[in-house]
């Protein structure tokens, strides 16, 4: 009763626990993924104003008077358009001046001109920077405007930075084409901080993906260059959620994503799940430390309890441990109570006195019976083999053979002397081999040619002790279901022999053989057929067993088409009749 009572309040705190448990790690997860998720989207939000930001202020230059006729008016004097030319590089300075994150500001046009940086600031002779993706970008987009990923910028002489690159289409006001490209190179400085400033723990970190999962930014860039840090952007451009927790070299990582419907960027946030959890840890330990108590106080309650509850129980328990070892007269027990412990005591009394009455009764009636079957089933022997083989000896007799009337005869008397023998239960092999030889002596007559048999004991196991007719059941299966129907002759080879401390016989014939089938339920007791054996294989195999044990008895080989081998296993040393 302890145990039940301190099993059933075990598995109570271990269920509350483990609701306990995962509803708290469930809900820390749940506001982690919150907290990340707003801190992306946040830091997403503040990247899309920026490049709103450089958008209006490439618009500003892109679609200013002084552009459209500095790059477009064919008419234009060498004086206007170097008037023209210094008001666009005042603003480009003005701009490379007033914003740290700009790079490079440049304008170029289909037709050769093209303003870069400064006075002196020139294209490199090398790249035709139509053939930049983004150059075609701009050209080819709805609007106009294109962002690039990050990328070296190698179309400006001397100046060879990673940037990202915001290129607007410059219009042709005379013809209404796009034939030409304004950008602007951002450096990383602004996106940089746009990140730093929006922490997601002391692990975490914030970098940004295109839309083919190319990295835009990344705050260790070096390290995924140098192959010391590898991100899965596999799985995050795959991922069709927004969060992903990917574990891998024993860290657990939590990326949360919010793209952006400006730019096609991606902002991912990495941070480590450890950390993000430490606050479940220690919910984790005062779940434990309550649990723990709780079962503790369990333990000693249930313990005092049931003491008291099962005292007159362990009495009862005791009394039933001599009634199994058959003490029943020490079986009585003491009345010590008036309830339904107390009840049941004095109907255990009545019961034990009645059972001991009862067995001994029928010990006697089992003995008997027990004993009245075996002579019965050692008394058996098939009615038709009896009649086909005095018909067999009628015919021998009228035909004139008489020394085979004789032999078939005297064969036939050995087999009914040992039959009608009840004196003795078990017999040697060397006797059973005996009754075998009668009966295989009386097949060879009746089948003539179509059968041939050998019979091989090692002296050492004739004397060996074996249940009468264990054999000769076998030898009969084998003749009547393995080689009655072959066509050519039929041979059947019995031998004995031993094997550390057991007897083997094997009953081996070239007969048709048997299915898995029929094989698997070779020891099903079937109902007996008019021309079955007296004493069939289920029999022998559960006599067998019943006095030599479990390990021996009758074992089959067989393929279909190809025989069959039974194999007898007993004893060396003989068995004892467990009844």
């Amino acid at each position: 009763m302890m145990v039940s009572f301190s099993f059933l309040m075990v598995i109570a705190v271990l269920i509350f626990l483990m609701i306990a448990l995962n509803f708290t790690k469930k809900t820390i997860y749940e506001n982690s993924i919150n907290y990340t998720t707003q801190i992306i989207r946040q830091v997403n939000y503040d990247i899309d104003n920026y490049i709103d930001y450089m958008e209006n202020t490439s618009s500003l230059i892109a679609k200013s008077s002084d552009v459209a006729k500095y790059f477009f008016d064919e008419q234009q004097t060498d004086e206007e358009l170097k008037e023209e030319k210094g008001r666009i590089l005042t603003q480009f300075n003005t701009i490379m001046e007033s914003r740290g994150d700009i790079s490079n500001v440049a304008a170029v046009a289909d037709n050769g001109r093209y303003i870069v940086n400064g006075d002196d600031g020139k294209l490199t002779d090398y790249i035709n920077i139509e053939d930049l993706d983004w150059y075609q970008a701009a050209m080819s987009s709805k609007n106009g405007i294109a962002v690039s990923s990050s990328h070296v910028q190698n179309a400006i002489a001397d100046s060879y930075k990673w940037v990202i690159t915001l290129s607007r289409a410059l219009v042709n006001n005379q013809t209404g084409e796009r034939e030409g490209v304004f950008f602007v190179d951002l450096n990383y400085s602004a996106i940089s901080d746009l990140c730093n400033n929006n922490t997601i723990g002391t692990k975490g970190y914030i970098f940004i993906l295109d839309e083919d999962g190319n990295v835009i930014y990344h705050p260790k860039q070096q390290l995924m260059y140098g192959g010391l840090l590898v991100e899965h952007i596999d799985d995050i451009m795959a991922c069709g959620s927004d969060y992903l927790e990917i574990d891998s070299n024993g860290e657990s990582k939590l990326y949360t994503m919010s793209k952006s419907d400006k730019t096609g960027w991606i902002v991912v946030g990495a941070a480590d799940t450890t950390e993000l959890m430490k606050n479940n840890k220690q919910a984790q330990l005062m779940y434990f430390i309550v649990a723990a108590c709780l079962l503790l106080a369990v333990l000693l309650i249930s313990s005092l309890l049931s003491r008291e509850i099962t005292r007159p129980l362990r009495r009862l328990r005791d009394s039933m441990s001599m009634v199994e070892k058959g003490k029943f007269d020490k079986a009585n027990v003491a009345v010590t109570t008036e309830n339904e412990i107390g009840s049941l005591t004095k109907s255990f009394n009545v019961m034990t006195e009645r059972i001991q009455s009862l067995m001994e009764q029928n010990v006697s009636a089992q003995q008997e019976k027990r004993r009245s079957e075996m002579r019965a089933l050692q008394a058996q022997i098939n009615p038709h083999f009896l009649y086909n083989t005095l018909d067999s000896i009628i015919w021998m007799s009228e035909a004139g053979q008489n020394e085979e009337v004789v032999l078939m005869t005297s064969a036939l008397a050995r087999l009914l002397r040992q039959s009608i023998s009840n004196d003795k239960e078990q017999v040697t092999i060397q006797e059973e081999m005996n009754y075998v030889q009668s009966y295989l002596i009386i097949q060879k007559m009746r089948y003539k040619d179509k059968l041939e048999y050998s019979i091989e004991v090692d002296r050492e196991i004739q004397n060996v002790q074996i249940i009468k007719f264990a054999i000769q059941p076998l030898v009969e299966n084998a003749i009547y279901h393995g080689l009655k129907y072959k066509e050519t002759k039929g041979n059947l080879n019995i031998r004995g022999y031993a094997r550390g401390k057991k007897a083997y016989i094997t009953i081996t014939d070239d007969g048709g053989g048997m299915d898995e089938e029929t094989l698997a339920h070779i020891f099903d007791e079937k109902v007996k057929k008019q021309k079955s054996s007296g004493v069939g294989v289920p029999n022998v195999q559960r006599r067998l067993q019943l006095y030599y044990g479990a390990d021996y008895g009758i074992s089959y080989i067989s393929r279909k088409g190809a025989g069959t081998v039974a194999t007898v296993t007993v004893p060396l040393k003989g068995g004892t009749d467990h009844e």
